[in-house]
């Protein structure tokens, strides 16, 4: 069974986002991992919105990036604002890191 660690940021909407994500995966049987170090597949649901938040995002990012070279991490995929509104940026930044 694949396990999967969400990492919500930003506003309300994201936490539903967040949470109507992880009930899909339940019912694909994937299990929550809290211990980003052990989870298969990482998702960062971004913010960017404001500038304090997109720079949240890049930081969360570029952090549990990290557990794809450390951890189990076969995946990470970014959902949310940031990555809705500046998907060609984080291409050309961070392709190898992850999958929009």
């Amino acid at each position: 069974m694949n396990s999967v660690k969400i990492v919500t940021l930003g506003c309300s909407k994201n936490e539903v986002d967040s949470s109507c994500m992880m009930s899909i995966l339940d019912k694909n049987r994937y299990s929550v991992e809290n211990d980003p170090q052990k989870a298969d597949i990482i998702i960062v649901n971004t913010c960017g919105f404001i500038d304090a938040a997109k720079e949240e995002s890049i930081d969360t990012i570029l952090q549990m990036a990290k557990y794809k070279e450390t951890g189990s991490c076969k995946k990470m995929i970014l959902s949310g604002c940031l990555a809705q509104r500046y998907p060609e940026e984080l291409l050309k930044e961070y392709l190898k890191l992850m999958e929009l």
